[in-house]
């Protein structure tokens, strides 16, 4: 961790409560040293660390970083401080490498225990000892013995040993400086959820400027991808089924991750899902609407009707609930709406095919009772002229043309489709 490894406390050589004058003392070695080339070294260079690189600017650099009182308590939360003989004990276990032996004794002052004045350094201690682990619950023992530290009535004991007596401090911006120091080296490392994961013992405070952090960028995007499908939708009506697909595919995971963090009872979430459901049934009307006007022969309504269903699956509001509800009734009315003209047309050729036919062979019985040479045998009926009389009672290249204008391959597919119709057409 680049907070520890580059900390200007190591690079110094230094503790992190170390006096003003072992402060002033060590810049002065420090300066003679380099002046004659000679190698900088600190019994605080411990061998469980990576080595380190001490230049002149590198040197400069780090007893300017930690001159002023907040940038002390900044970097001393990422260095180890000695309080008392018991952390000076465990110090001396790092200095000789035995970083287990320094942990066994600060963790009998940590572990499930309250910060007090006595232990307050030993809970900053283990928690940069926690840091450097690899193991993600170690990292997560880390941040809770910092952020437990920083909660504390001792706190400003802390303070008051790494900074000036008269210094004070707000814990809660300190709480969100430390944060956002340790999302700075996670977030290349872990995803959200795993950090979420690492502060999940931590409350107050800490758990709402992570959601803040965490929420500030999905929510941004999701405003964005909102407001440029409704000028898109505006401008390009026909198109409005494409621009409500790209909204959903596009705001699909930044709204899961908001609903990880925030949960689906938070207001803002419910408004940001309930304004994309919005959009989307919008979309579904104007798509709709503009096919109509248009006379698009494809499967408009079908595609409004999935649009209407996205919009139904995110809807959070109940008034938006019972909008895309009335939404979805309308279309299924307008899709039964298509379907009974074709079975109307059908009937309709059908009853006109009837009554030609009763009629060509009502007024062939009348032929038979009336026509005297029938009667006497002279002349006989011309069955299969009367067959194709009736056949051709209904003028079929018409009926074909009319066909082919409502009954569609998509319109023919929802008969096939619909158990209702099909049934009408068989009784019938």
């Amino acid at each position: 961790m680049k907070s520890i490894l580059n900390n200007p406390f190591r690079i110094a050589g230094i503790i992190a409560n170390a006096s003003a004058r072992e402060v002033f003392a060590r810049k002065n070695r420090i300066s003679a040293y380099a002046k004659v080339s000679k190698e900088i070294t600190s019994e605080y260079d411990f061998s469980f660390l990576n080595s380190i690189q001490r230049t002149n600017s590198i040197i400069d650099k780090a007893f300017s970083d930690i001159e002023q009182n907040q940038n002390k308590v900044v970097h001393s939360l990422f260095w180890f401080t000695n309080l008392n003989s018991v952390d000076n004990t465990a110090i001396q276990h790092l200095v000789s490498g035995n970083k287990e032996k320094a942990i066994e004794i600060w963790d009998k002052l940590t572990d499930e225990k309250e910060v007090t004045s006595k232990n307050f350094s030993a809970f900053n201690n283990i928690g940069t000892l926690y840091l450097l682990e690899e193991s993600k619950q170690k990292i997560k023992q880390g941040i809770t013995s910092k952020i437990k530290l920083i909660e504390s009535e001792s706190f400003q004991d802390f303070v008051h040993m790494v900074a000036d007596e008269t210094f004070s401090i707000d814990k809660n911006k300190q709480i969100e400086i430390l944060i956002d120091e340790l999302l700075t080296q996670f977030k290349n490392k872990y995803s959200t959820s795993e950090i979420m994961e690492l502060f999940s013992n931590c409350n107050g405070t800490s758990q709402k400027y992570l959601s803040k952090k965490f929420t500030e960028e999905p929510i941004h995007r999701i405003e964005t991808q909102i407001e440029q499908c409704s000028k898109k939708r505006a401008k390009d009506k026909i198109n409005a089924c494409k621009y409500a697909t790209d909204l959903y595919s596009k705001t699909k995971s930044e709204l899961t991750l908001l609903k990880s963090i925030v949960g689906n009872t938070n207001l803002q979430y419910k408004i940001l899902a309930d304004n994309i459901a919005k959009e989307i049934l919008q979309c579904s009307v104007d798509y709709f609407n503009e096919s109509q006007d248009q006379d698009k022969s494809n499967n408009y309504l079908e595609e409004s009707m999935k649009l209407a269903k996205l919009a139904e699956s995110l809807a959070v509001n109940e008034a938006t609930k019972n909008k895309v509800k009335e939404n979805i009734i309308t279309l299924d009315e307008m899709k039964d709406r298509e379907l009974s003209q074709v079975i109307d047309f059908f009937k309709s050729v059908k009853e006109a095919f009837e009554e030609n036919e009763r009629e060509i062979r009502q007024e062939v019985k009348r032929m038979e009772q009336t026509d005297i040479q029938i009667k006497m045998g002279h002349k006989t009926i011309n069955w299969d002229a009367v067959e194709d009389n009736i056949k051709n009672s209904i003028k079929w290249a018409s009926v074909n043309d009319l066909l082919e204008k409502i009954l569609s391959d998509i319109n023919l597919n929802k008969i096939k489709q619909s158990t209702k119709y099909t049934t009408k057409i068989v009784l019938n």
